[in-house]
């Protein structure tokens, strides 16, 4: 690019040079002398819009040209202002080049060299005949405020305006949360460290802005995730930065052979489970590293990308905000197997089922305080019978290390617990994968999917969770027969049986379904009163029966065949209205389509 001759120089810099403090540099190294820096109106007028919107790069390169003018005083450099403010249309036009066109438009009026650190507007500035000057972004090195309290075993730093400073330190699994001074940290502090941050992330290869909303942003600054919040999103200004403390290979888990063997060979549908600081993205790194070892193509998915893998795997985010996007691109690059990490969303499970379904060898990453709940975050995602070809292992992560395995396959058989053998349906089987033991079963029941635990509970301790539940609740705990075939009679004082709650009713059929046990709750004594007739019709979101022979403002008891459903009040003309979408309108209308009979008592 050129430049001018030695006669005293005219500069016009754009907004990217002023941000980089390239000419208050070359002042004070002598560099620069002798010249007059005109400042064009426009790209004040962006500096100022950015400060004012809180963004660093708009307060750095105002105090930019505060400093030319201070420095310049002693070297006969000189700094005035030239141009004219941008239209409101043109201000909207920015990011299509039209400031940078004002920028120009000012160098080219001045007789001026354009200083840009932007090599497509120099470029442009070239072709139009504007001499230009490209400085590329220096690369600085990081010294930053903040690494003075990033102890070598700290995991993570957490500092609120109006509290004090916080660290958590230690190890997986021996973590302790450290005060790092008495005094509260103030807004002013907590500001600067931000302020260097953002300033590293925009001077450093190594910075990615991940997310940015109205009050929010996380970034990626090296190893170093960072997670700004500010009011009204948070109720003060706060600064969190976590980084990973361990780096691992998968052969320092001492995983069994067996599982290796697995890894290597069969498990293509991976979930790697547990609480937040178990270590899942310190196994998810050291998994995709196993597997590019082997010679396997591996990407990941991540937001914000803090894997610590190695340069040859590479690591995609969002594009355009937005996994589903970056999907159509992983097809077509066609990865072996691809690392998800902090699946969140119900979009980011549709990714990871829709690669698993190409073909595609998937890993994800999960928070979820049991490894059942892992895969229960999937049952309304995908049919049932699939759900073994997407997830066929789940490795869920504790103190950093592995303590459950579990396997899925897909069988079609009586559920355990069930004697009709008309019940036969398909049953997806989680194992234990050490021990091969059955710990749950996961099939339809009625129009629900459940997750029934296998062998953890026997008759008497789910009697046992029954009378809890009343006992919980100040109930007097109902009597409880046992019989051979399963089933369990809650039998419960007539007095109270009209008056037990409906979510307490729900939560003893939910313990039923959990452990494959059928409980009934039954009336004592069992006579519930006269059985009324009655006719059913329905009307839009309602059910509504007619009932005969019973007063308006009476309560009746409705059944299907010998279990309570719900207590009801007569309106009028005999007329009993149940919405569909209630727990009662569903059970009724579920009880209808097996044929069941409903049956209405009124006490005498």
């Amino acid at each position: 690019m050129s430049s001018q001759g030695n006669a005293r120089k005219v500069i016009v810099p754009d907004t990217s040079v002023l941000i980089n403090r390239t000419l208050s540099r070359m002042i004070e190294s002598g560099e620069l002398q002798d010249a007059e820096v005109v400042i064009p109106i426009p790209a004040l007028d962006e500096l100022q819009a950015q400060a004012s919107r809180g963004r660093t790069e708009g307060k750095v390169g105002l105090e930019e040209i505060k400093r030319i003018r201070e420095l310049g005083a002693g070297r006969n450099v000189t700094v005035r202002f030239s141009g004219e403010r941008p239209t409101l249309e043109e201000i909207k036009l920015a990011r299509g080049g039209r400031i940078d066109a004002l920028i120009r438009d000012v160098a080219k009026r001045e007789g001026a060299v354009l200083y840009t650190s932007d090599y497509v507007q120099a470029l442009v500035a070239e072709a139009e005949g504007v001499p230009a000057v490209y400085v590329p972004r220096p690369e600085e090195p990081l010294r930053l405020s903040i690494e003075e309290m990033l102890t070598p075993d700290t995991l993570s730093l957490h500092l609120k305006a109006g509290a004090p400073p916080m660290a958590k330190r230690g190890r997986p699994g021996a973590m302790r949360l450290v005060r790092l001074r008495d005094d509260p940290i103030t807004e002013e502090e907590v500001q600067r460290l931000i302020d260097e941050l953002l300033w590293a992330l925009r001077s450093s290869k190594e910075g990615n802005v991940e997310i940015v909303r109205s009050g929010a942003m996380v970034a990626q600054l090296g190893d170093l995730r960072i997670a700004i919040a500010r009011p009204p999103f948070s109720d003060g200004l706060e600064l969190t930065v976590v980084r990973p403390i361990v780096r691992m290979s998968l052969q320092d888990y001492g995983l069994s052979q067996r599982l290796m063997d697995r890894l290597t060979n069969r498990a293509e549908g991976i979930l790697i489970a547990g609480p937040p600081g178990s270590g899942k993205t310190t196994f998810a790194s050291s998994l995709a590293e196993y597997y590019a070892s082997l010679g396997r193509v591996v990407k990941t998915l991540e937001s914000p990308r803090d894997l610590q893998v190695g340069p040859h795997i590479t690591q995609y985010g969002p594009l355009e905000g937005d996994f589903e996007k970056t999907l159509e691109i992983l097809l077509l690059v066609r990865p072996d197997y691809t690392i998800f990490d902090e699946m969140r969303r119900p979009k980011d499970f549709q990714v990871y089922i829709d690669l698993r379904l190409a073909g595609v060898g998937m890993v994800g990453v999960i928070h979820a305080s049991d490894p059942i709940d892992a895969i229960q975050r999937f049952l309304d995602k995908t049919e049932l019978g699939m759900l073994p070809h997407i997830v066929d292992t789940v490795i869920f992560l504790k103190d950093g290390a592995v303590q459950k395995v579990y396997e899925l396959s897909l069988t079609v058989r009586l559920p355990t617990g069930m004697k009709n053998e008309d019940l036969v349906r398909p049953v997806v089987e989680v194992r234990d994968f050490e021990t091969g033991e059955l710990e749950y079963e996961i099939y339809t029941y009625g129009e629900e999917r459940v997750v029934v635990a296998v062998g953890k509970g026997t008759l008497k301790e789910v009697g046992d969770r029954v009378s809890a539940l009343f006992r919980a609740r100040g109930l007097q705990a109902p009597s409880l027969e046992y019989s051979p075939d399963g089933t369990i009679a809650v039998l419960v004082d007539r007095a109270e049986f009209e008056r037990l709650p409906r979510d307490l009713v729900r939560q003893v059929k939910d313990l039923g379904r959990r452990f494959g046990v059928r409980l009934r709750l039954r009336p004592v004594p069992p006579s519930l009163g006269r059985e009324l007739d009655f006719s059913l019709t329905e009307s839009g979101n309602s059910i509504v029966f007619q009932l005969r022979g019973v007063q308006t403002g009476k309560q009746v008891t409705v059944y299907l065949d010998d279990e309570y459903v719900v207590t009801l009040t007569v309106g009028k003309n005999g007329r009993v209205r149940v919405a569909k979408d209630s727990d009662a309108g569903k059970a009724l209308l579920a009880g209808l389509a097996e044929g069941r009979r409903v049956r209405f008592f009124a006490a005498d």
